[in-house]
């Protein structure tokens, strides 16, 4: 009977003469031409979105990538090593391409794999997951129904494209399919897709090749909504309200400040959030702003209308201390005026009754003069500034209700778009 033989993964290792000291896996580009390139087929998916950050345009995301390429020095019959197909063995043994992340800009402190898997014919697999802290040009014009596309290109820093070729393991469709079955959070940004694209470029007379990983993520709006453009519609239609409290109380203009500051502070909290450089002006920026300019103008509107009622009270007691003092000198003048009657009538004579008659038609003429100066006069000027205060506010009004609803309705157009 024949023992069954007994294979180990060292026997492999053994054969392949594996060791730490073997330079020629170590140091050079695993080929036997040198005009060979080493084809690298590469997979990246996205496992997470950790964190994208506006204020410094930086974008986080976990992902898993893989590689794999030939080593043309190793291979080995199976059925010798009793059907062993694939080992395991560290990372520093190998050649590996000096790939990396020209988006990088802080060293990925995560956990790493240290194996990758060796085939017999030759294929190395490494898989790893990683970290990524890149920068990304963000677009806040839509702030917050914006829509991000941040990249992650790969490519080899010293290896051009005659020693190196890259190539995309799956396609955009099935990169992104897969992203979207294996993640597992995405916090405030859901994932969209996912593209690959090669790129070939020259720098100093050598071609060189990259892959040009594109991630399309869309911001979720409604904790934005909520927070920060309902908080401000709900102050602008206060400020409308406003508009039916009476003139003459001083609460008016002391509530349209309080809201003016209100809305001042959310303007801070926005500075907070917005990057400090963006090449268009946030619709948010705008909606913000213009909301506060009408405001403000329809405070400066009611400090005016508290001008022109107060000045139309102060003018009205000036207009009624002058009424009483001309009808106290108007009773004065008709005393006399009768006692130069009653005078008259001690000098009875036909000449003198006819003077009587005179002096009471006169006296007639001048009351009548007084009552129209005094009574019609004084009041038309005195209802002038109530008149002009309130054609102001229902102008102001109307034009405010016009503009707030214009301005609103092509600007939620414009986020929407």
């Amino acid at each position: 009977m024949t023992a069954k033989k007994v294979c180990s993964y060292q026997d492999v290792l053994d054969y392949l003469n594996m060791t730490r000291d073997n330079n020629k896996l170590q140091l050079s580009r695993p080929v036997l031409d040198h005009t060979h390139p080493t084809v690298i087929e590469m997979d990246l998916i996205l496992y997470a979105l950790l964190a994208v950050i506006e204020k410094t345009q930086t974008f986080i995301p976990f992902v898993w990538v893989s590689m794999m390429w030939q080593n043309e020095f190793i291979s080995w019959d199976p059925e010798q090593f009793c059907g062993i197909t694939h080992v395991s063995v560290p990372k520093d043994l190998l050649w590996r391409p000096d790939l990396f992340i020209y988006e990088m800009v802080q060293k990925d402190d995560s956990p790493q794999n240290s194996f990758m898997y060796l085939s017999h014919n030759g294929i190395i697999s490494s898989e790893e997951d990683v970290r990524v802290i890149s920068t990304c040009k963000m677009d806040v014009y839509k702030f917050p129904f914006d829509t991000q596309k941040c990249n992650i290109t790969i490519g080899s820093a010293i290896h051009s494209a005659n020693e190196i070729r890259m190539i995309p393991f799956s396609n955009s469709s099935r990169a992104t399919q897969f992203s979207q079955e294996i993640i597992r959070t995405q916090g405030e940004w859901e994932f969209i897709h996912l593209s690959v694209v090669p790129l070939n470029f020259s720098y100093q007379k050598r071609q060189w090749e990259q892959l040009i990983y594109t991630f399309t993520i869309k911001r979720r709006p409604f904790l934005h909504v909520i927070n920060f453009l309902l908080p401000i519609l709900f102050f602008l239609s206060l400020d409308l309200a406003s508009f039916f409290i009476s003139d003459c109380r001083g609460e008016k203009l002391g509530f349209k400040v309080t809201v003016l500051l209100a809305i001042s502070v959310l303007l801070l909290i926005l500075n907070d959030i917005l990057p400090c450089m963006s090449n268009n002006t946030p619709l948010i920026a705008t909606y913000c702003i213009v909301i506060f300019a009408l405001m403000l103008l329809s405070l400066l509107e009611t400090i005016l209308v508290t001008y022109l009622i107060e000045r139309d009270s102060t003018t009205k007691k000036k207009l009624q201390q002058q009424i009483d003092y001309e009808e106290q000198e108007h009773s004065d003048d008709s005393y006399s005026a009768a006692g130069l009657l009653v005078f008259v009538q001690g000098n009875s004579s036909s000449q003198c009754r006819e003077s009587q008659v005179l002096l009471l038609i006169l006296d007639e003429l001048k009351g009548l003069q007084k009552t129209q100066k005094l009574h019609l006069s004084p009041r038309e000027e005195v209802v002038r500034p109530i008149l002009l205060a309130r054609r102001i506010n229902r102008c102001f009004f109307t034009f405010y209700v016009i503009t707030v609803s214009l301005f609103l309705s092509l600007i939620f157009c414009a986020w929407m778009l």
